[in-house]
């Protein structure tokens, strides 16, 4: 264990309560009172963000947007609000969970483990694709075109990955949304839909004509063929 975890909450109790719980279990623990102060924590490279949506000033979801282009890890929600558009609100700015409160510590810890156990198994499987004008690390979890980085957030180099690495293969939306969120995710899988479409955005700015390589098969789901 030992990987940092960034718990960003106004309330002091929640703050106090997870940190004491996290250092329990081995993890580097650092806290932040608002999204201002988090984002002066973040050159400390957490490997996972538990961050509460309903704050003052810079809310859960300002930070996420603010920072998802720029910082890979899982990023959880904690929140009260349950409504599904709520949750979509979530996913689309760049969150990878959603932990409702009053949550079980137990259930909090297991799913900490799980997106972390997941980051661990992406960052061990080094490989470098050259699709054409375009060239994906899958060990940096970055791509370029001529030299030049894509800016792709978290998800978007996830569906990336997925669909790269099984070019031809069309996976529907639920395929997808169980394979990149994964089954403990809350969300709907019409949020895959949202991320392609960010996906697609970048690349043809990256390229024109570089997006088609993410086909839609009409009625079915997504494949690259590129």
């Amino acid at each position: 264990m030992g990987e940092t975890l960034l718990i960003v909450d106004d309330e002091a109790d929640i703050r106090a309560m997870l940190r004491d719980a996290f250092s329990l279990e081995g993890y580097r623990v650092l806290t932040a009172a608002s999204g201002e102060e988090a984002l002066s924590l973040l050159g400390r490279r957490p490997d996972l963000v538990l961050l509460d949506v309903s704050m003052p000033g810079m809310d859960g979801l300002d930070f996420c947007r603010r920072v998802r282009d720029f910082l890979a890890c899982p990023i959880l929600f904690l929140t009260a609000r349950v409504e599904e558009g709520d949750k979509l609100a979530g996913f689309s700015a760049g969150g990878d969970d959603y932990v409702s409160k009053p949550f079980a510590m137990q259930e909090l810890s297991a799913r900490v483990a799980a997106h972390l156990r997941r980051e661990s198994r992406r960052q061990h499987s080094a490989q470098v694709r050259f699709a054409g004008e375009l060239t994906i690390d899958y060990s940096q979890r970055a791509a370029w075109v001529a030299g030049e980085a894509i800016p792709l957030a978290k998800k978007e180099f996830d569906i990336l990955e997925l669909l790269t690495l099984n070019s031809g293969q069309t996976f529907d939306r639920e395929r997808i949304y169980e394979r990149i969120w994964g089954y403990e995710g809350e969300g709907d899988s019409a949020v895959v839909t949202e991320h392609v479409r960010r996906l697609r955005a970048k690349l043809a700015a990256a390229s024109p004509g570089l997006e088609k390589g993410l086909e839609t098969v009409w009625g079915v789901g997504y494949k690259w063929v590129g």
